[in-house]
């Protein structure tokens, strides 16, 4: 497989900020058609990249040896499990399904058809993420004893769509959005998960998805993490507060890939995923503080994964049961919420 030709399924934020651009620079990977009914859409992607702006997903399988899910949640299982059924390999968006039963669902498919399923957790990749995994695997912070993590906005004002009006069909909220990061990011720093407990709200008038909610994880190892995702935080904690044994590792704002992306750069240009040096961390005791230089973001790491694993057999860069796991959590997560329970995971 000298040039792998991706189908790329959706063209909004998700596919025109993040899988586009990622897929364009990635060396061996070509984006040669992109399902979207929006006919500027149809011309931005053919004018930009060269691809085909196509109205079905059915379109995409005489033209594709790959096809990439960023379309509405809803749509995410229905859609990979048409490409699996066809010999495709899939790589779906966070969230990879509704419920744990579908992903597993997918998961089998993909097996049974012989073909990669993956998810794209980016955030994996994230700069802070990689320097918080690097100072926990050198033993800086001692035994990681709570993991706080926070993906805060202040936005009062809904900006409309389904990510905020949807109900649960839609698979909306920000538990299932952002949320679906930072628990991922969680299990990868601390391993699997035997409690959860959530407090889950819909603040805003004219929103009827969750938009400010916290998950309390108990680990297995004994170790916590306190997680935060909300539109309605007026002043924003930090990124990363993690407490060892040893010292504590705080880490202010944002990953600057995503915004670098919405900004129109390429992902393979020099320095893209560089942190400003004053929002690089602080590691250390109340009587002694390092600055920590943040780890270089890494996103088109995902897509280079990807090619690897079609091409050479390696393992995909997120492992579909991994997903499979957040999704398990984040389903005892709104279950909490609702019946105001810890809940135990088997």
């Amino acid at each position: 497989m000298s040039e792998i030709r991706v189908g790329l399924v959706g063209y909004g934020t998700a596919g025109a900020y993040f899988h586009a651009p990622l897929i364009h620079a990635t060396p061996g990977l070509t984006l040669a058609a992109v399902v979207t009914r929006n006919p500027d859409r149809q011309a931005e992607v053919a004018g930009r990249y060269g691809a085909a702006g196509v109205s079905d997903v059915r379109e995409l399988w005489r033209r594709c040896d790959l096809v990439v899910v960023a379309s509405p949640n809803r749509t995410h299982v229905a859609t990979a499990a048409a490409a699996l059924a066809e010999g495709l390999p899939v790589v779906v968006d966070k969230p990879l399904a509704r419920t744990a039963e579908e992903g597993r669902e997918l998961v089998r498919l993909a097996k049974e058809r012989g073909v990669m399923l993956t998810v794209f957790q980016n955030r994996r990749w994230d700069g802070d993420f990689r320097t918080v995994r690097r100072l926990a695997g050198e033993g800086r912070l001692g035994e990681v004893l709570r993991f706080e993590s926070r993906f805060e906005r202040w936005r009062p004002v809904p900006k409309g769509g389904w990510r905020e009006a949807g109900g649960p069909e839609e698979v909306g909220g920000l538990l299932y959005d952002l949320g679906s990061h930072l628990v991922d990011q969680a299990v990868q720093l601390l391993g699997p998960v035997r409690e959860v407990y959530c407090e889950s709200d819909v603040r805003r008038e004219g929103v009827s998805a969750d938009d400010d909610t916290f998950v309390a994880l108990t680990h297995v190892g004994g170790a916590r993490s306190h997680l935060w995702v909300s539109s309605m935080a007026a002043r924003l904690g930090p990124r990363f507060r993690v407490l060892g044994s040893a010292a504590a590792f705080v880490k202010h704002g944002m990953d600057v890939q995503e915004e670098r992306l919405r900004a129109g750069l390429t992902p393979d240009s020099p320095g893209f995923g560089d942190d400003e040096e004053d929002r690089w961390g602080v590691l250390g005791t109340e009587g002694e503080r390092e600055i920590v230089r943040t780890e270089p973001g890494a996103y088109l790491d995902f897509y280079r994964g990807v090619g690897a694993a079609l091409r050479e057999g390696a393992a995909p860069p997120v492992d579909p049961d991994s997903a499979v796991d957040v999704l398990a959590i984040i389903e005892a997560a709104r279950l909490s919420a609702t019946q105001r329970i810890v809940v135990h995971l088997s």
